[in-house]
């Protein structure tokens, strides 16, 4: 499996194309629809094997919502939701449009396409040990014996750093991090492609965190894996990520190399995003700080245009006219702003 991936590292793994999840808003005692969430809002993007794409943003902008539409988490969960645009998983045999199909149309991609989330205390089952979590996966989607399925457990528990005697074990006498771990042991019980990690590390304190981290990273090489990495500290999407793309309520407005992001934003909002990040050096001054007016919008109003326009320090009155679509400013670095 490793070997399979590293040797096809490069290759497209993920399109993303024009992608739209729109929740209806129902109110009053008729419950009649009164309004509509546009989560996301026309995301594109592509990821491609052996990648690590960061989506970065603040709460409310839409990135764990892009993570569970790529998963086709959102029909079961919300049946009136509306879906657009396409999800383009590539297989051996092709191209396969995830975006809303049905449960039993997505279950031979479920071992393929896997999810960390975000927190360790809630995403594991109390009642079962961490054995019967990690396996259950490879009952529903692999022809193993149970030997065969106790000793996968085993290994991936070594693999993750956690003791094998931990199999027979439940949630609650582990802490958030070694929770956690056992989240990735799940996750690549299947031999995954690919992982959607939303915010994986951001319950776990400091310490935690980097060995979390760096655990990950030791994976990608080992397995070959790909990671979609939805976060909102850009000191740690730079650190894992060969990509950054930073979304504002349901847009991406800028996506380009980890370098280019982290170093050398282009747009305003990732500037603004930039100046946030604490300085490690008490001394230094905070005088570069770009601090933004006002609150972000609610996706139930969007500011026509860009959505970014009313806290925008150089926005101009044609913004409030057409969404800015992501354009090539130079090196491959893309951004929706004309005015950059």
């Amino acid at each position: 499996m490793a070997q399979e991936g590293n040797q096809r590292k490069g290759e497209p793994l993920l399109t993303v194309k024009g992608l739209k999840v729109h929740f209806p808003v129902y109110g009053g005692i008729l419950r009649h629809k009164v309004g509509t969430v546009k989560a996301v809002d026309g995301v594109s993007f592509r990821l491609n094997r052996g990648e690590t794409l960061g989506v970065v943003g603040e709460s409310g902008s839409g990135k764990t919502t892009v993570g569970r539409a790529i998963i086709n988490l959102h029909k079961p969960m919300y049946p009136d939701v509306e879906l657009g645009g396409e999800i383009l998983f590539h297989t051996e045999s092709g191209q396969v449009d995830t975006n809303g199909i049905t449960r039993d149309e997505m279950l031979p991609l479920r071992e393929r396409i896997q999810m960390i989330f975000q927190d360790p205390f809630s995403s594991l089952n109390p009642r079962l040990t961490v054995q019967a979590i990690i396996e259950g996966p490879m009952k529903v989607h692999m022809n193993l014996t149970a030997a065969q399925r106790k000793d996968r457990v085993l290994d991936l528990l070594d693999r993750v750093g956690l003791q094998r005697s931990y199999a027979q074990r439940y949630p609650h006498e582990f802490s958030g991090g070694q929770r956690q771990r056992v989240g990735i042991a799940r996750a690549l019980a299947t031999n995954p492609d690919l992982i959607i990690a939303d915010e994986p590390v951001s319950a776990l304190d400091v310490s935690i965190q980097a060995q979390v981290i760096n655990l990950m990273m030791e994976l990608q090489r080992e397995f070959g894996l790909t990671y979609l990495f939805i976060a909102h500290d850009l000191s740690v999407v730079y650190h894992i990520c060969d990509r950054i793309a930073v979304m504002y309520l349901g847009n991406l407005v800028e996506i380009g190399t980890a370098d280019q992001v982290y170093k050398s934003p282009r747009h305003p909002y990732s500037k603004a995003l930039l100046s946030a990040v604490p300085q490690p050096d008490p001394r230094s001054s905070n005088k570069g700080r770009i601090r933004l007016e006002g609150d972000i919008p609610t996706p139930m109003a969007k500011p026509s245009g860009c959505g970014f326009r009313t806290r925008c320090p150089i926005a101009k009155p044609s913004c409030a006219q057409d969404v800015p679509e992501l354009r090539d400013v130079g090196n491959g670095q893309m951004v929706a702003c004309p005015f950059v």
